[in-house]
C-alpha cells in the first residue's frame, strides 16, 4: 500500500470511530484516499465537510505514525506482508450494533506478527469470573499454546486476564486487543501484564495511539477478537456479557464457538448455557476438547471418559449370570448357585472352575463365595 494511503487511514481513524460499517464499505469503493479528499474538500458546502476540514486542521498523520514509532507501535494496514486476512471476513458479515467492516489498520506493539494469527484461538469471558472460571481458562489456553495455537483476548479482569497468564505459563503468542491504544494500560491494574505482551509478544488495537477506552470501542474489539482468530471460547458470561458479543461475532463470521458451562446455579454462567442449549456453541470442558474442534480433522481427538473396567466387565454373559448367583458372605453349594442362576449344574461346575481361575470366588468348607476382586 502506498504511503498516501496508509496516511489517509491514520486520519480517516482520527475522524470515524472503529468499526463504523458505511467508512469501511466506502474505503472498499473509493479507496482510503480518494474518500478522505471527498469528505475533506472545503469545497462541499455542506455542515459534515466543514466539520470535517475543522477536525482535520493542524492534524498531521505523519506525525501519528511517528508518534507510534516513538511508542514502539508499528501501523500495520490490508496489503503489509502482516496483515491477518481473516479480518477481511468482517467485510461480509451481517453488522451487529451498527458495527462492521474491517479495521481501516491495527496499531501494533510487540514481536508477534499478525499473520501469524491464522490459528488463534480467543479466550474470553466474565469480568466477575469465579475461581472455577479463572482456573479452566488459564488450563485451556495453556493447553492451546502448547498446541501452537496463539491465545487472543481482551486483557481485562476475570477471564481475558487468566487465559493471558494460563498461556505466559508456555512459551507462545499470547496477544491482548484493546479498546483503547495500544500504547495505554486498561485496566491500569493490569499494566505490567500489557507491558509484558508488548515485550514478547503483541499488544492491537483499532485506534490510535493515546485513545481511551468508550464502551462503543469495547463493542468495536469484540468483532476484531472473533474475527483475528479461528474459534472463540467463552468461559463465564452472565446474560448480559460482553463476552456474548464476541461471540455473536464469532458466529456471523463463521468461526467455531465454544462454551465450558458452569453450575446451573451460577449467574455468571447464564450466558453460556444458553449459547449451549440453542445449539450455537460447542461444549467444552478442558483444552483437549478445544482442540478437538479447532483443529485440523483427525487430529487431536478426545478419547470418551470411561469408567474403570472390572474384571467381572469382560466375562462371557453365562459366566456372569453364574457369578451374580455366588453369594457375596454366606458360602453356598453350588447346586444352590445352579437353582439361583437357572444354569444346568455341570455347566456351573465348569463355570466357578473358571471363575475361580480368574480369582473371582473361592471355595470353603460350606460351598462357594465371592472374593474381593469380583466387587471391585
Amino acid at each position: 500500500m502506498s504511503d498516501a494511503a496508509r496516511l489517509a487511514r491514520v486520519a480517516l481513524s482520527r475522524l470515524t470511530e472503529p468499526g463504523e460499517p458505511k467508512i469501511a464499505a466506502l474505503v472498499a469503493q473509493m479507496g482510503a484516499v480518494a474518500l478522505l479528499e471527498a469528505l475533506s474538500d472545503p469545497a462541499q458546502p455542506t455542515p459534515e465537510a466543514r466539520d470535517v476540514a475543522t477536525r482535520l486542521r493542524g492534524f498531521d498523520p505523519e506525525t501519528d505514525l511517528a508518534h507510534g514509532e516513538r511508542l514502539g507501535l508499528r501501523y500495520v494496514v490490508p496489503g503489509d506482508d502482516e496483515w491477518p486476512v481473516q479480518v477481511d471476513d468482517l467485510m461480509r458479515a451481517e453488522v451487529l450494533d451498527h458495527r462492521g467492516g474491517p479495521p481501516l489498520g491495527l496499531w501494533v506493539k510487540g514481536p508477534t506478527r499478525l499473520d501469524e494469527l491464522s490459528q488463534a484461538v480467543a479466550v474470553v469471558g466474565s469480568r466477575s469470573a469465579t475461581t472455577y472460571g479463572t482456573e479452566v481458562a488459564a488450563g485451556i489456553a495453556q493447553a492451546l499454546v502448547r498446541a501452537g495455537h496463539p491465545v487472543v483476548s481482551g486483557g481485562a479482569y476475570g477471564i481475558d486476564q487468566a487465559a493471558h497468564r494460563g498461556a505466559l505459563v508456555v512459551e507462545g503468542a499470547n496477544v491482548a486487543v484493546l479498546a483503547c491504544g495500544a500504547d495505554r494500560a486498561y485496566p491500569t491494574a493490569h499494566r505490567d501484564l500489557l507491558d509484558h505482551l508488548g515485550r514478547t509478544s503483541a499488544v492491537v488495537a483499532e485506534v490510535s495511539p493515546g485513545c481511551a477506552p468508550t464502551r462503543g470501542r469495547f463493542l468495536s474489539r469484540n468483532r476484531l477478537i472473533a474475527a483475528l482468530t479461528r474459534g472463540t471460547v467463552v468461559v463465564e458470561a452472565a446474560a448480559r456479557s460482553g463476552a456474548l458479543s464476541t461471540a455473536s461475532w464469532a458466529t456471523r463470521l463463521h468461526r467455531h464457538l465454544m462454551g465450558v458451562p458452569g453450575p446451573v446455579t451460577s449467574a455468571q454462567s447464564q450466558g453460556v448455557h444458553e449459547l449451549i442449549r440453542k445449539g450455537a456453541a460447542s461444549l467444552v470442558t478442558r483444552g483437549d476438547e478445544v482442540l478437538e474442534v479447532v483443529g485440523e480433522a483427525g487430529t487431536h481427538l478426545v478419547t470418551p471418559p470411561r469408567a474403570r473396567s472390572r474384571p467381572r466387565d469382560k466375562l462371557p454373559r453365562r459366566d456372569a449370570r453364574i457369578l451374580d448367583a455366588v453369594p457375596l458372605a454366606s458360602p453356598a453349594p453350588i447346586s444352590s448357585i445352579a437353582t439361583t442362576a437357572g444354569v444346568a449344574l455341570l455347566d456351573v461346575q465348569a463355570a466357578l472352575r473358571r471363575l475361580h481361575r480368574d480369582g473371582l470366588v473361592e471355595l470353603s468348607d460350606r460351598g462357594w463365595v465371592l472374593t474381593p476382586a469380583a466387587n471391585e
